[in-house]
């Protein structure tokens, strides 16, 4: 049995839009040529429809490009300025993107682009226009004050679909608001500071690290936080903890063999699910790079499908039982006062919550695997991330260790007015996020034609066409020397304390943007400083160095020791970060940490 695979559909519409005009053409030859009495023979009506398709596709980007230059002139505006590349259709620029994207530091291949022709572009790849900018003001725009005209659109929600569905990150309008209205109500100030949750996970955690320790091996820090925010997603939103920081942690690739005690066969089910849904989301990532092109890659088969048999198997009973219990529950406020919907109960999971708003099982699971994606995958990149600089930077571990136990002490559950009076720690988590935010690179389309200040104030505006995708990048915005200073790539949490803040941040707050603005701005922002603040405190309370084992990195995700040649963070780092939909360190990040006197038994 024929599967229909996006691939497929892709050459179908093709089809569909090319074949026309060859039919139209042949037919039309040999009307005239009967017209004339004159017999043309088979080769010459297969030369006219060989010729059609190219004919056809040269009138059609002649026709677009009049129309732009029309368009542009009749608003006063000018072109964004063009990437001119050696081959057709700009393929070689193409390759060029795609291939540093899987070989060299993020962003690498659009930065060299940038310096040359400035910081907003038209990529025009396979001519079609795509204008990448870096520019504040232009990302404010796109996300705040022309919100409505700049949607994720069509082509972006269609290559996300397999793994986001109709969830709040894959879907504009109506939906997107639907799915909003469903989430906000959840993360008021109480369901945010879930200190108790985030200490049961964070002991376990730390003790895998002093267990580790002792034992005389690094430990895969990327490894161990994307287990603790696991456990801390799954209980936060299913009510239900996966324990997925009760499996075995991976040991460095240079250990020698280390027995361990046989696992149940349910304890591989967390990290199964949680490989999967990575799987998935590379996936959705380079189709989104690929553009409009990457059906072709996927004709034999949906690159989604496997992984997310295993992503579904895992959630869908869950949502199951919410809907069965919130059925039951339904069922008997039939006999007593009705509750509202909208309120949250003091035991209520955020699936309970949204099972309040819908029964339909797709939306549910749409909405708990977007929000699983944010709450999960980001905070377990950022403290990553966190740990990498305070293991590359110790002057900033003693300065926020000695914050710690000034305001919390070396074994105290820190408070919600603890972490907000904690200024320097607040600093470090953002001059990481910084440097390093976890959705690097995102896109929108435009609805209507609309225009956008030019670099240079006396120059005419940029006119940007209708159904044009816009995508911009907060990493490169981050690290403009123009916005944040001469030392704009050196990691210095002083920027966010000193005169420094005034002079940039404060002038201009749309130049940082790690959770996003305007009405799509993250709900769960809070959610992720304090899970993080909590983490880091507890962490420096437990441990008072920490330093890379830079032996236990494997060999494949060393950054190349021709980046040392380079400028900036690329010279400089340690490690090599990667991107799919979110950032995270290729290959892990093997830590060391030595224990606190006070805590050390």
């Amino acid at each position: 049995m024929l599967t229909v695979t996006p691939g497929i559909v892709l050459l179908l519409r093709g089809l569909t839009i090319y074949v026309g005009p060859t039919i139209l053409l042949i037919a039309a030859t040999k009307q005239l040529a009967s017209t004339r009495d004159i017999s043309l023979p088979t080769w010459f009506l297969v030369i006219v429809g060989l010729l059609a398709i190219p004919a056809y596709s040269v009138v059609r980007i002649a026709t677009s490009e009049f129309k732009l230059k029309r368009d542009a002139a009749a608003m006063g505006c000018q072109l964004v300025p063009r990437i001119r590349g050696k081959k057709l259709a700009n393929i070689d620029i193409l390759w060029r993107l795609l291939e540093s994207w899987e070989a060299d530091y993020p962003g690498e291949a659009i930065l060299d682009i940038v310096k040359e022709m400035g910081p907003v572009i038209d990529m025009h790849v396979l001519y079609d226009s795509s204008i990448f900018t870096i520019c504040p003001e232009h990302i404010k725009i796109i996300l705040a004050t022309d919100f409505n005209n700049y949607v994720k659109g069509e082509n972006f929600s269609h290559s996300m679909a397999d793994v986001l569905g109709t969830g709040v990150f894959n879907s504009d309008g109506d939906m997107w608001k639907f799915h909003r209205s469903m989430t906000r109500p959840f993360f008021s100030r109480d369901r945010i500071s879930h200190y108790e949750l985030f200490d049961r996970h964070a002991d376990i955690a730390i003790l895998k690290i002093k267990e580790r320790m002792r034992s005389g091996f690094a430990i895969d820090f990327q490894d161990l936080m994307g287990r603790f925010t696991l456990d801390s997603a799954t209980e936060f939103l299913f009510g239900s903890c996966v324990h997925s920081l009760s499996g075995r942690l991976p040991y460095p690739h240079n250990a020698s063999f280390v027995s361990e005690p046989s696992l149940s066969a349910n304890s591989h089910i967390p990290e199964e699910f949680a490989h999967a849904f990575l799987h998935a989301q590379e996936v959705i990532s380079k189709r989104e790079r690929a553009g409009w092109t990457w059906p072709l890659a996927e004709i034999f088969r949906n690159a989604t499908e496997e992984p997310m048999k295993v992503v579904n198997a895992f959630v869908e009973p869950i949502i199951k039982d919410a809907i069965e219990k919130r059925r039951i529950a339904k069922a008997q406020e039939l006999t007593e006062e009705v509750k509202n919907a909208n309120e949250v109960g003091e035991n209520d999971t955020l699936l309970d919550h949204l099972a309040k708003q819908t029964s339909d099982p797709v939306v549910l699971k749409d909405e708990t695997l977007n929000i699983m994606l944010a709450g999960r995958d980001t905070t377990a990149a950022t403290l990553t991330f966190i740990i990498y600089f305070l293991s590359m930077y110790p002057e900033v571990t003693t300065r926020l260790r000695r914050e710690i136990l000034d305001k919390v002490g070396s074994t105290r559950r820190p408070t919600y007015d603890d972490i907000r009076d904690m200024k320097y720690l607040r600093a470090v988590i953002n001059e990481t996020l910084r440097l390093y935010p976890v959705v690097p690179f995102n896109i929108r389309s435009t609805v209507h034609a609309t225009t956008w200040p030019a670099v240079n104030p006396s120059e005419k505006p940029y006119y940007i066409p209708a159904q044009t995708k816009v995508p911009y990048s907060v990493f490169l915005m981050h690290r403009r020397k123009d916005l944040w200073g001469p030392d704009a790539e050196e990691f210095d949490p002083d920027r966010f304390l000193d005169e420094r803040l005034q002079k940039y941040l404060i002038h201009n707050s749309f130049i940082f943007l790690p959770f996003n603005a305007g009405p799509r701005i993250c709900l769960g922002q809070q959610f992720a400083y304090n899970e993080m603040s909590f983490m880091v405190i507890r962490l420096l309370q437990n441990f008072s160095s920490l330093s890379l084992d830079l032996d236990a990195q494997p060999p494949s995700s060393k950054p190349d020791p021709a980046w040392a040649n380079s400028s900036g963070r690329k010279a400089v780092e340690k490690f090599w970060p990667r991107t799919n939909l979110t950032m995270y360190s290729l290959g892990g990040l093997w830590v060391r940490m030595n224990e606190a006197p006070e805590s050390a038994e």
